[in-house]
């Protein structure tokens, strides 16, 4: 059974009964109700009645339910992958391209009902998540479409024949923050590669891969290729990412649950790519344009609510133009005012629940008890918005490397500003002084000499001057941001692995 609501251009409205709570006798009316799960190439009744709510974080209201998966959806999902997984790999690389591609003009078709439920399900404002949350995703399969069809399946190295060949049966376990992005930056590559796959989506955000998988469905890929199944990190997740048959485990989310699920998975020796948050550095050296660098500065750590891995979080800059900097980040931020995310004027929605907005309450509290100057925001909800997990947009300024503030990774639109004496070396230090190393940023007049401080950054991927974001070049991070890399041909590589026939 697959209920989907009415959405157009603007809010959801109830679209007849069929959700279930606790069990499947007995029913309520809510705006997006799921009861099967994805297995096999159709909608199955799942092994248990439990269900999952999903909030909307702008009016605290449940709008729906998913399945909890259990073990036995699990290993259902997985043995059909298994099983559809020979034919898959060896099907042309054209064909399945072509199916990819399909599913790329099913997230076009449905651009506007996906960023619906979208900014419905977690909260980024809807004219942001058309683009970031479904725009992107349907580059990202039409992207791994071309690069399957372009891949160099084998090559000749002196007397062998060296093949690229899919790894195997792929779990892909996503994210809330940008589930949509996150789920195509696995699952298309994984698709194109020969890889079959199962999804296991964020509880918190699971909506947007119901209706992936109705598009996947629409585009007619073999029975097994592409599985969705539900439910908790504690159950689902960890099945997955223990399970024998499964071969590789792509994992975005925190650390800690990155780790276990590298810990589970070594027991089979299974492939994993982990990526896992940051604290990235923004650097601006002395000779940057204050005027360009700083607005642009806080709209990297604020897009999402800040609510994004590779947030420029901690905003290094030099003692000497503190004051500049300062005044420029509060008038920034002062005009990042949350509200509605359906209203085009909003450039900052929610947070995604209530447990995140109190983690970022507490890191506010942590950054004042510590000694940091708080210059505009702080805890307690903004003005007028006592409805919703709603956070001030915060900037604190003389904060010292070892506060919490300036080392862990809070999640939200708190931007901390740290000052440095001693040139570009001294910056590159701060910079570097971190757990994490997923992203980062300089900003100076001189494009070399800002390219220079880029090479010395232990990031993943640095903007210089405000560099836009690339969907195609290689993301991930090493240290305690995790290993491997995603989008891009760097990412398709993941899904691969190679053999050699000696001849």
């Amino acid at each position: 059974m697959t209920l989907r609501p009415h959405v157009g251009g603007g809010r959801p409205t109830l679209a007849g009964r069929g959700a279930l709570v606790g069990s499947y006798d007995r029913a309520v009316d809510l705006p997006y109700d799921r009861a099967d799960l994805y297995v096999d190439g159709a909608w199955r009744r799942p092994a248990s009645t439990e269900r999952i709510p999903v909030e909307n974080p702008a009016t605290e209201q449940v709008i729906g339910r998913v399945p909890a998966g259990t073990d036995v959806d699990v290993d259902r999902a997985v043995r059909a992958a298994a099983g559809a997984f020979e034919a898959w790999a060896t099907t042309p690389p054209a064909e399945r391209a072509a199916l990819v591609r399909a599913v790329g003009a099913g997230i076009q078709g449905r651009l506007d009902e996906l960023a619906t439920v979208i900014t419905t399900e977690m909260g980024m404002p809807k004219r942001q998540a058309q683009f970031a949350q479904v725009g992107l995703p349907m580059a990202t399969f039409n992207e791994a479409a071309a690069l399957a069809e372009t891949h160099q399946w084998e090559s000749t190295i002196g007397t062998s024949l060296v093949l690229d060949e899919p790894v195997g049966v792929v779990a892909a376990i996503t994210p809330w923050n940008y589930p949509l992005h996150q789920i195509a930056a696995k699952v298309a590559p994984a698709l194109a590669a020969g890889c079959t796959v199962i999804l296991k989506p964020s509880e918190i955000a699971p909506l947007d891969a119901f209706l992936l998988a109705e598009i996947i469905d629409a585009a007619g890929f073999p029975p097994g290729v592409f599985n969705l199944v539900s439910g908790t990190g504690a159950v689902v997740g960890e099945v997955l990412a223990r399970h024998p048959l499964v071969d590789a485990v792509s994992f975005t989310g925190s650390g800690r649950t990155g780790r276990r699920v590298a810990e589970l998975a070594a027991a089979t020796a299974t492939r994993v790519t982990l990526e896992l948050g940051g604290k990235s550095a923004n650097v601006v050296l002395d000779d940057a344009d204050l005027a360009r660098a700083i607005p642009d500065a806080v709209s990297k750590c604020f897009l999402n609510a800040g609510q994004t891995c590779s947030a420029l979080s901690r905003l290094l800059v030099p003692r000497d133009r503190l004051g500049e900097v300062e005044a420029l980040a509060v008038e920034a931020a002062e005009r990042y005012r949350p509200g509605d995310p359906f209203d085009p004027a909003t450039r900052m929605g929610p947070v995604v629940s209530a447990a995140q907005r109190q983690r970022v309450w507490d890191f506010v509290e942590s950054g004042q008890s510590q000694g940091a100057r708080l210059l505009t925001g702080g805890v307690g909800a903004p003005e007028g918005l006592d409805l919703g997990y709603y956070v001030r947009p915060t900037v604190f300024s003389e904060v010292a490397p070892d506060m919490a503030i300036a080392r862990d990774e809070i999640f939200g639109p708190v931007l901390s500003i740290l000052a440095y004496d001693g040139g570009d070396d001294a910056a590159v230090r701060l910079a570097n002084d971190s757990d994490y190393g997923l992203a980062g940023g300089v900003w100076s007049a001189d494009p070399d000499r800002a390219e220079a401080v880029a090479r010395r950054l232990r990031t993943g991927q640095v903007e210089i001057n405000g560099g836009a974001f690339n969907p195609s070049a290689p993301f991930g991070g090493h240290r305690g941001s995790g290993y491997g890399r995603e989008l891009g041909a760097h990412g398709f590589a993941e899904y691969l692995q190679t053999k050699s026939l000696q001849r």
